[in-house]
């Protein structure tokens, strides 16, 4: 029963992203609706304690991030995200991962995923102590951003084999992917030994998400923002905060 369930799940998605695939010739329009479909799809069947959305990351030194298609971030404690003509900006403290969306997957999008994540996990986390009724919780350490990729369809005759590995694992640890969905040819994972699991193609949606799921729970809580930080930040050339 819970296989058919999610074997529907799969279909279901697999559907609507070749819907949009074939129906929208423009490639920017294809790109937005495939990106909106993820969103929703994230939306509908994460934990409610998350947020997804596409966004800019920003800092608290006023640096910025390369506009990234999916971000997953806090959805309780991200006091300072905001929407500026329906451009959300996330503080760098409240994401817990993010994913770049293609129709294909190939060399040139493994790298520009590299580098769009890169400029994500060089921006700066801040981190406070914690009060709660039992007292005061250190600061945590800002945990290591997952990352990955979201496509249709590979163009290799071998969708997830040899070269697919090569040029993944090529990429530098900033610039690095940690799991994946190919939702017609597979989905895969990349621990921290650089060691690949594949799956198949019948259950990569679902695959791909308990792997991520995963990592989600290994992380536990995004650290605390210091908002005096960001607000020393913008009052620059004000009275002290």
């Amino acid at each position: 029963m819970l296989r058919d369930i999610y074997t529907s799940l799969q279909n279901e998605m697999v559907a609507k992203l070749l819907a949009s695939r074939t129906a929208i010739g423009h490639s920017s329009e294809k790109g937005d609706a495939t990106e909106g479909d993820w969103v929703e799809w994230f939306n509908e069947y994460l934990p409610k304690r998350y947020c997804v959305n596409k966004a800019f990351v920003v800092d608290s030194e006023d640096n910025i991030s390369e506009q990234i298609d999916i971000v997953i971030y806090d959805a309780q404690y991200s006091h300072l995200v905001f929407r500026h003509q329906g451009t959300r900006y996330i503080p760098a403290e409240s994401v817990y991962a993010v994913f770049e969306v293609k129709q294909e997957l190939n060399k040139y999008n493994l790298d520009y995923a590299g580098d769009k994540v890169e400029s994500v996990r060089k921006l700066k986390r801040t981190s406070v102590p914690i009060r709660h009724i039992g007292g005061l919780n250190p600061p945590n350490q800002p945990h290591f951003i997952p990352a990955g990729i979201l496509t249709v369809s590979s163009i290799w005759k071998d969708p997830l084999g040899a070269t697919f590995k090569k040029n993944v694992l090529s990429l530098k640890k900033n610039k690095s992917l940690q799991c994946g969905c190919v939702i017609q040819d597979g989905a895969f994972n990349i621990n921290e030994n650089k060691k690949i699991a594949i799956n198949n193609k019948e259950q990569s949606l679902v695959c791909f998400f308990f792997d991520l799921l995963l990592q989600l729970q290994a992380i536990g809580t995004v650290t605390a923002i210091d908002i005096k930080a960001y607000a020393q930040r913008i009052n620059q050339g004000g009275t002290s905060i």
